[in-house]
Parts: C-alpha cells; sequence; structure tokens
C-alpha cells in the first residue's frame, strides 16, 4: 500500500510538470504584486485622425460607437501625444521609445526609404519577444525598408521581421506612394515574376500614364503633390511599372488588413501575442468600400473613420469570440492630428459641415501647436482596468518602458518613461514633460503648459490651410485656462517662461541613447 502512495504521488508530480511545461510565463501584478498571465498586447494605430474625430472625445457630426466601447469601458486620456505631428517620426518613436529628433533621418519617408530603425536598436516588439511573446505587425509601416536600393522582386530585408516582428503583413509605405502592394514577411504578396517591380521617385518609366499627363484615366483629382503614376484611377506619389497581379485594391484594404489581424489572432491565442495593427484610415487617399460611402454624409474622410470604427468594432468581437478579450491590454491612438486637404480633392473641406476635428485645439498634422500631437489616446483591458478619463501627461513613446515592468521586466536605456500606473487607470501621474516634434522643429509640453521656442518659416502651410507654430517670438500658452492657445504668456510671464526654457534646453540639449544610422546606398 505504502509503494502504491509513493507511485500515485510520482504520477501526480509528473502530469503536474507536463501540463505546465507550456504556459506563458507569470508576471507580478503592478499594484498588488498578484501572479498573473501575462497579457496579449494590442496597439489599434489610425492615420491622420483627429482628437476631436470620435463621439467619445466630443464629436457629434460623426458617431463612432465601437471606438467610444473602449473609451468609455477604460482609460480615456485627455493629454496623450503622439511624439511628432507627422506619421514617420511618431512610430519610429513609438516602436523604439526614442525621441525621433535623435535621429536626422526620422522625418517623412519616401517609399524607397532604406530601414529608419536600426537592427541592433531596442524596439518594443523585440522587448516583448524576449519575454516570451509572439510578435506581428498588420498594416501601415511607413519606417524604410532595406538598405535605399530595394530590388522588390526579391526579400526585401532589413524590415520588420529584422527588428523584433515575427510576422509582417504591411504596406511599404503609404497608401498614396508607390509600390501599392502588399508585403508579407519581406515578399511582395501575389508577385508574379515574369512582371516585375521596378520604382522610382526621380523619373517616370517610358510610355507609363501620370496623374499631372492623363488626367482623364483618373477617378480621384490631385490637389498638390499626388500626381504621378496612376494606380486604381488614383494619381500617387514616385513612379512605378509592372507588378499588375501584385497590386492592392484600394478600397479592399480596410477588409484585408481586418482578415489578417483577426486571422493572426486565431491562430496565436493560445500564447502571449502583441499584434501592432496599424489601420490606414483615415490618411489620403480616402477609399471608403461600397458599403461606407455616403454613410457619414462628410464626404470620404467621414466615411473611412466610420469604417475603422466598423473594423475596430469586428476585431474586438473576435477577441471575444476567442475567449481572450479579458487577457488582452488593448492601446488606441493615432500617429499625429488631423488635416483635411492632404493632396486631393474629396470634399474632406466642402462636407466638413460643423464637425471639428481638431476637437477645439489650434493646428493640426505638420504642427507646433497642440492638435499636431495631441490625439485620441486610450488604454482598455476589460475587467482589469476601471473606466476613467484620465488627465495624465503621457505619451506614445511610453509604451515600452510601461509594458516593460507590466510583463515583468524593465527598460531604461531610451526616453521611454514608465507610466503603467497611469495606463492601468491606477494613478493621475503621468510623465513631467515631454517634448513634441513637427518637421524637425521641437517644442515643450509640461503639466498645462506649452512653449513653443521662437522659429523662421511661414506661419501657415497654404496647401493644407494649418498653422504650422512658426514664430519670430516665443510663445506660451496656459493649457488650462486656453486649451486653443489664442493668448500668448511669453511677455506677460516672464518666470515662467525662463523656467519652460531652462527645461526645454535641459532636454533638447543632452543625448539620452545615440543611434546608429544605416549607410545610405
Amino acid at each position: 500500500m505504502k509503494r502504491l502512495k509513493h507511485l500515485i504521488l510520482l504520477l501526480s508530480i509528473l502530469c503536474s510538470v507536463y501540463y505546465c511545461k507550456d504556459e506563458p510565463k507569470a508576471s507580478s501584478n503592478v499594484e498588488t504584486n498578484e501572479v498573473t498571465t501575462k497579457p496579449n498586447v494590442v496597439v489599434i494605430y489610425l492615420d491622420d485622425l483627429g482628437y476631436g474625430d470620435l463621439s467619445s472625445y466630443g464629436a457629434t457630426e460623426l458617431q463612432t460607437p465601437n471606438i467610444d466601447k473602449l473609451a468609455n469601458g477604460g482609460v480615456k486620456f485627455t493629454n496623450g501625444y503622439a511624439s511628432s505631428a507627422t506619421c514617420t517620426p511618431s512610430r519610429y518613436a513609438l516602436l523604439t521609445g526614442v525621441y525621433p529628433w535623435r535621429n536626422k533621418n526620422a522625418k517623412i519617408l519616401p517609399g524607397t526609404a532604406p530601414l529608419l530603425i536600426s537592427t541592433e536598436q531596442q524596439t518594443l516588439p523585440k522587448l516583448l519577444k524576449s519575454e516570451g511573446y509572439q510578435t506581428a505587425i498588420v498594416g501601415k509601416w511607413h519606417l524604410g525598408l532595406g538598405l535605399g536600393n530595394v530590388n522588390w522582386n526579391e526579400r526585401v530585408s532589413p524590415g520588420p521581421n529584422e527588428v523584433g516582428f515575427d510576422e509582417s503583413y504591411i504596406l511599404a509605405a503609404t497608401q498614396d506612394r508607390v509600390p501599392t502592394v502588399y508585403i508579407e514577411n519581406g515578399h511582395v504578396a501575389n508577385l508574379d515574376l515574369n512582371d516585375p517591380i521596378e520604382v522610382s521617385y526621380k523619373k517616370n518609366f517610358e510610355g507609363e500614364p501620370t496623374g499631372k499627363d492623363n488626367p482623364e484615366l483618373t477617378t480621384m483629382k490631385w490637389h498638390h503633390g499626388h500626381n504621378a503614376s496612376i494606380v486604381n484611377g488614383i494619381p500617387r506619389i514616385g513612379f512605378m511599372k509592372g507588378g499588375e497581379r501584385a497590386k492592392w485594391s484600394d478600397i479592399d484594404m480596410a477588409d484585408n488588413f481586418l482578415k489578417r489581424a483577426q486571422d493572426y489572432v486565431k491562430s496565436h491565442k493560445d500564447k502571449p501575442f502583441f499584434l501592432y495593427y496599424a489601420l490606414q484610415q483615415p490618411h489620403v487617399p480616402r477609399t471608403p468600400h461600397p458599403r461606407f460611402v455616403g454613410k457619414s454624409g462628410m464626404g470620404p474622410r467621414g466615411d473611412v473613420i466610420l469604417e475603422a470604427d466598423w473594423c475596430i468594432g469586428e476585431f474586438i468581437k473576435t477577441l471575444e469570440e476567442e475567449g481572450i478579450l479579458e487577457n488582452t491590454l488593448i492601446v488606441f491612438s493615432s500617429d499625429n492630428g488631423p488635416v483635411l486637404n492632404d493632396g486631393y480633392f474629396d470634399d474632406a473641406v466642402e462636407k466638413l459641415g460643423d464637425h471639428d476635428p481638431k476637437g477645439g485645439l489650434r493646428g493640426g498634422k505638420y504642427s507646433l501647436f497642440e492638435a499636431g500631437t495631441r490625439v485620441p489616446f486610450i488604454t482598455y483591458w476589460k475587467g482589469t482596468i476601471e473606466p476613467k478619463v484620465s488627465d495624465a501627461l503621457v505619451c506614445q513613446m511610453d509604451l515600452l518602458a510601461s509594458l516593460a515592468t507590466l510583463v515583468g521586466t524593465s527598460e531604461a536605456s531610451t526616453d521611454s518613461e514608465d507610466v503603467i500606473d497611469a495606463f492601468l487607470g491606477k494613478s493621475e501621474k503621468g510623465r513631467d514633460h515631454l517634448i513634441i516634434e513637427a518637421s524637425a522643429k521641437t517644442a515643450l509640453r509640461t503639466a498645462n503648459w506649452a512653449y513653443i521656442p521662437p522659429y523662421k518659416g511661414k506661419a501657415i502651410n497654404q496647401m493644407v490651410n494649418i498653422e504650422l507654430g512658426n514664430s519670430e517670438i516665443p510663445m506660451l500658452f496656459d493649457l488650462s485656462e486656453d486649451l486653443g492657445q489664442q493668448t500668448n504668456l511669453a511677455e506677460t510671464l516672464p518666470e515662467k517662461l525662463a523656467e519652460m526654457q531652462k527645461i526645454y534646453t535641459s532636454i533638447r540639449g543632452e543625448s539620452k541613447v545615440e543611434i546608429k544610422e544605416l549607410e545610405l546606398k
């Protein structure tokens, strides 16, 4: 009998080891030190969505019920920031935790730019991968590919897979730039090698029509800049030849990315995963699926915002159906503020009506004023995060250090700050200050104050009709009293101005991390 008991005990131990060996590593709850399973992490990132473009952020002319569910069920930040007022720098900061102005190449990239992130650099997917996470990106990339002389008919490397992503399905750059193809794990999807792709940003290929020379072949009229190769009736930036079978369908892009994101969740739900789901809306060209055409009454810009909201609702539904919503931290935001006419005539200005994409802020995309970088910012974790509105100052750049803490490690080698308690709604304490950037010019944000140094240059970008924040004198705003930044207090509050200038200089003048530049070939 004694031998039988020992045998039963041994079998119990062996069974316990067998069933636990593949379980994900545990992490400590930040506040209670309670051991929990590591959550999945999903970053949902929109493109050019403004602070006032969501009904949960005050929009009355557009209703975004699915995103509103995240905002109303999680932490809705009123002081949430992208690092920059344009796309590439913000995406760089999000993934690396580094201020983009530290890298001189971190600016809006052409479709043939080399990879901006060094393969030796710390990144968010690398960090999570080291902690046992599966990692993937679906959607817009726009951080460069290869070493600057890409052969699109071979594997394109380095790219997302070389900076921490196990799987990638991306746009090479933006929807309005060539090449107009999807790239899956470095290979152009559906490419017929008998019809090779050629790309140039300098010179057109003989015999290829362009938006400038052949307007009769376009279904969308260009306003500025977008007058080169025509794909699907839409003139683009840059010249492209070949690759017909690989070219995307613009109106199906949202559905395509959604399905890819859903499929990833379904096939990777058994272990912790990090998914960067980077939607293309509402960036130009705005090409809603016929299901959404006319739904907003505001033309294509409004329609694609409603389309994005629907996609997010369907994605959340998938998390729920797969039984993992309660173990998934969702971060929702936008890469920069809004712009209406950004290169095409699409009624964005004419049909705006009473809608204010800026949400009462000043400026917009490309601007140092608040509307350039203050964006919708939401964290949602069903059953873990209690719904609240937070005024904590947070930036997308802070995800690196904050998520490191969440999964049981640390990260202090970048500009990212650990504000995980703010992200989880446990604290109102965010970062003390933040340098924001627009077209290589920088400004300072602190708790309630904004400081913009004097800059030469035009005050307004006439093409997009947005104030840029350039002025011959310094500008100082008390945002607690003047959210629209109408009253410059630089002269009347010299001591506060000096204080802000000192903080700005101390940050902007130091070099916290060195970025290894890739050689341009």
